[in-house]
């Protein structure tokens, strides 16, 4: 019988092999819920796909899945096992996505204490067998807990992507977030600015319902780019809700190539990054 010390040695080796095959790994992260962070993510690694780039997505909202509903996942839909070792990932829109909603039905609670849920994120992780990917978007629950600490301390994270409303409240949790990610030296990449603007169907005329402004300046005060502006748009919501989201389903609005312009900007500062990490010069 495999040891203890034996197993946990080889499950290490296992997720060594699986993410190293992973080239960047972006979180798209909030301080407070209901600001659009689940379905940002997931256009975004669309807009990535449309773009060339080979992506997967990361559930990693324990408690509140919501990617299999956005991309059209039939409920019951189970990964099927790799060599008795991995998760396969499920297919969905050309992405290779993994969910904690994959495991369970969409009536089971996850009454689970933090270092569980860390757990359950370290496992759907570092056991899927992702493949060869360009980019690994993980959707994180909103806050600054378990799970963003777990990420950050399992995996090599490029850069974090806030998003907020231009809110002062979700605003002030936004600041929090990309603190959080500057303590434990993750890039902020950029901010996304949801539902910054209604236009009324009627008139076309333009209304700032939630602030002006407020993602731009949170952006400024921390020296990062404000990614995008996204409208308060009821489009963006059917599409989502029907499991077709607007980058696939919108293709040629100006909604859907607002999100390819925030995947060009996130790899361009991806490319930059690298640029400016330079050959290691040892003197011996």
């Amino acid at each position: 019988m495999m040891s203890l010390a034996t197993y946990l040695e080889t499950v290490k080796s296992w997720s060594i092999f699986v993410l190293s095959q992973v080239k960047k790994i972006i979180a798209v992260a909030s301080g407070k819920g209901g600001v659009g962070k689940s379905t940002t993510a997931v256009n975004l690694a669309l807009a990535l796909q449309q773009g060339g780039q080979r992506v997967g997505l990361l559930d990693a909202d324990i408690y509140g899945p919501s990617i299999a509903m956005m991309l059209g996942v039939a409920e019951n839909t189970r990964p099927q096992a790799v060599d008795e070792k991995y998760f396969q990932p499920i297919q969905a829109h050309g992405l290779a996505t993994m969910s904690m909603a994959y495991l369970v039905t969409d009536k089971t609670p996850m009454a689970w204490r933090g270092p569980m849920a860390a757990g359950a994120l370290q496992q759907l992780l570092q056991q899927t067998a992702w493949g060869e990917l360009d980019v690994l978007v993980v959707d994180m629950p909103p806050g600054t807990g378990d799970i963003q600490l777990t990420l950050a301390q399992k995996a090599q994270v490029a850069g974090a992507i806030i998003v907020t409303t231009p809110q002062d409240i979700a605003l002030l949790d936004a600041r929090k977030g990309i603190e959080m990610f500057l303590k434990v030296n993750i890039p902020v990449l950029g901010v996304v600015e949801n539902m910054a603007v209604h236009i009324c169907s009627q008139c076309g005329h333009g209304e700032h319902i939630f602030g002006d402004g407020g993602g731009a300046k949170v952006a400024a005060d921390y020296g990062t780019k404000l990614l995008g502006s996204l409208p308060l748009d009821l489009a963006i919501r059917q599409q989502g809700d029907r499991g077709i989201p607007a980058v696939s389903a919108l293709k040629d609005h100006a909604i859907a190539q607002q999100y390819r312009d925030i995947g060009n900007l996130v790899m361009t500062e991806l490319a930059a990054m690298d640029s400016d990490t330079g050959p290691e010069i040892v003197f011996e």
